[in-house]
C-alpha cells in the first residue's frame, strides 16, 4: 500500500514539461483555430439567410494550393535534414520553402485582382466579403510565417539550427505546417460553400 502511493506522489511531483515559447505558439494557433472556425460558421449561417453572391474562385487558388503543399514538403527535408546536422540541405530546403511561401503570397494577391475583374469586390456583397477576409487574415499570418522562416534562414547560415538546437526548427516547421493545412481547410470550404 505505501509503495502505490509513493509511485502515485512521485507522477504528482513531475509536471508535464514544454518550452514556453512551443506552449505559447500552441496557445497562438488554437486561437488562429477559433478565429477562421468563427469565420466559417458566420460564413454558413449568412450564407443561409439569403442574398448571396454566387461566384466562381480565383483559378489561381488551384496554383496556390499546389505551392503550399509543395512548400510544406521542403519545410519538412528542412527539418529532417537539421536532425541529421545536414547544413547544406536545411539552407537548401529553406530557401526553397521560402521562395514557394513568396510565391504563394504573390498568387494569392494576383488572385485577389482575378476576384476584382469578376466582379467579386470586399465591399458590397458579403459573400466577396467573407472570401476577401479569408484569403487576407491567411496570408497575414503567413506573412509572419515567412519573416519567421527567413530568421530561421539565417540562422542555419550561422550553424544556429542543428540537431542540438532544434526549437525554432520545430516551431518554424510546425506553424508552417499548420498554415498549409488551414489554407486547404479553407479552399475546400470555399469550394464546397461559394
Amino acid at each position: 500500500m505505501t509503495e502505490n502511493y509513493q509511485l502515485v506522489d512521485n507522477a504528482a511531483e513531475q509536471p508535464l514539461s514544454m518550452h514556453p515559447k512551443k506552449f505559447a505558439m500552441w496557445l497562438f494557433i488554437v486561437t488562429v483555430v477559433m478565429i477562421f472556425a468563427a469565420f466559417t460558421s458566420a460564413h454558413i449561417v449568412r450564407q443561409a439567410s439569403g442574398n448571396w453572391l454566387e461566384y466562381d474562385l480565383p483559378s489561381l487558388f488551384w496554383s496556390t494550393s499546389v505551392v503550399i503543399i509543395a512548400s510544406s514538403g521542403f519545410m519538412h527535408w528542412a527539418y529532417l535534414s537539421a536532425k541529421k546536422n545536414d547544413f547544406v540541405k536545411v539552407r537548401i530546403a529553406l530557401s526553397i520553402t521560402f521562395v514557394l511561401g513568396m510565391a504563394f503570397l504573390i498568387g494569392q494577391f494576383m488572385a485577389w485582382g482575378q476576384m476584382v475583374d469578376a466582379g467579386v469586390f470586399f465591399v458590397g456583397n458579403p459573400a466577396g466579403s467573407f472570401l476577401y477576409i479569408f484569403t487576407g487574415l491567411h496570408g497575414l499570418h503567413l506573412v509572419a510565417a515567412v519573416i519567421y522562416l527567413l530568421y530561421l534562414l539565417v540562422s542555419s547560415f550561422k550553424l544556429k539550427v542543428n540537431s542540438e538546437n532544434m526549437l525554432n526548427m520545430e516551431m518554424c516547421s510546425t506553424f508552417w505546417h499548420f498554415l498549409g493545412g488551414l489554407w486547404i481547410y479553407l479552399f475546400i470550404f470555399l469550394l464546397l460553400n461559394h
